[in-house]
């Protein structure tokens, strides 16, 4: 599923936050920003990696979400909408981490060839990498090589897709904040680019060293975000109605990779069709957990019953020359936790 409400001005101008391909954005062309409509229509594989990436986004967000009250489920777009809708620290983290997916989509996507309008990343104009102090790399060699990863174009394609902006007048704090959370989300990709380098030399010797530059996994950039959303900033719009101010005394102004909100979250006990909140019952808790997995955080203290279930694993595998794998079922009882 593509989580496109991050890309547009708002769930309705698509008729559901979510679209199956890339395609069905494009057909929508009419309804999207000007650079949107640009994209779809000179670059649609452009838009293929920018499904690609959002897919991706979302995918990360039910990871880190998965042991909270709100897991970032995508079943059902109603609620999914909602959710998008309003302007809590859920969905600041999932207009981040959806652009971070964009973002490192396409720049993936440049360093394995798949795209004409970008490739590696230019090292010409770039200061030699700093040698890394350790064993064998005194008086080493170095220069740029390899495929380093261009986050830059990535970057701005990210930005021109999806930072259209919100019409003029009621929406205005709420463009804001959107804008602010998609480049929160594109800095935890640029900002933490790594050096990795390669010896060259006879018998393992590193005579020369090749550097290049690449992302960081996504993993890491979805764990960074969600350290932005445990510390996220709860803001209100300016008497200009082009700023946003912290909420509270003596609160510094977040930075550019702060995660901000304006509205206060539910709970995400019960279903709640107006906010979205699917509830938690029947959920899979942790009975002796302390964290958000705990039952007793979990299931919002209405308690859980335990219930054994049985799953069928693959057992007694085997490896066959060549090269096959051959596996058994077996059927496994699994002792499970639900809220009730």
């Amino acid at each position: 599923l593509v989580l496109l409400c991050s890309a547009v001005p708002s769930c309705r101008a698509v008729g559901s936050p979510l679209v199956m391909d890339p395609n069905s954005i494009c057909r929508k062309t009419k309804r999207l920003a000007g650079k949107q409509a640009e994209l779809c229509q000179l670059e649609p594989e452009i838009v293929q990696e920018v499904a690609k990436g959002t897919k991706l986004g979302v995918r990360e967000c039910q990871y880190q979400f998965r042991f909270r009250r709100w897991n970032c489920t995508s079943h059902s777009n109603k609620y999914f909408g909602k959710i998008l809708q309003q302007d809590i620290r859920e969905t600041a983290f999932v207009y981040a981490i959806t652009a971070a997916g964009v973002s490192h989509a396409i720049t993936q996507a440049c360093s394995m060839g798949e795209l004409l309008q970008c490739g590696c990343e230019l090292t010409r104009s770039r200061a030699p990498p700093s040698p890394t102090a350790g064993p064998g790399t005194e008086g080493t060699a170095w220069e740029w090589g390899g495929c380093g990863d261009d986050v830059q174009f990535g970057y701005e394609k990210s930005q021109q897709f999806m930072d259209a902006k919100n019409k003029k007048g009621k929406n205005d704090i709420r463009a804001l904040i959107d804008l602010h959370n998609n480049e929160a989300g594109r800095l935890a990709v640029r900002s933490y680019m790594r050096t990795e380098c390669k010896c060259h030399g006879l018998s393992g010797s590193c005579t020369l060293r090749t550097c290049w530059r690449k992302m960081p996994h996504f993993r890491e950039v979805g764990d960074r975000l969600l350290e932005r959303f445990n510390g996220a900033f709860k803001v209100m719009g300016g008497n200009d109605g082009k700023t946003l101010i912290p909420v509270g005394d003596n609160i510094k102004p977040p930075d550019k990779q702060d995660l901000i909100y304006s509205a206060d979250s539910p709970d995400f006990c019960s279903a709640n069709r107006k906010t979205g909140s699917l509830g938690t019952r029947g959920r899979v808790c942790n009975s002796t957990a302390m964290d958000t997995s705990g039952c007793d955080l979990l299931c919002c203290g209405r308690g859980h019953r335990d219930e054994t279930v049985v799953l069928e694993e693959n057992c007694l595998c085997r490896f066959h020359w060549c090269c096959v794998v051959q596996c058994r079922k077996c059927s496994v009882r699994q002792e499970l936790s639900l809220c009730i």
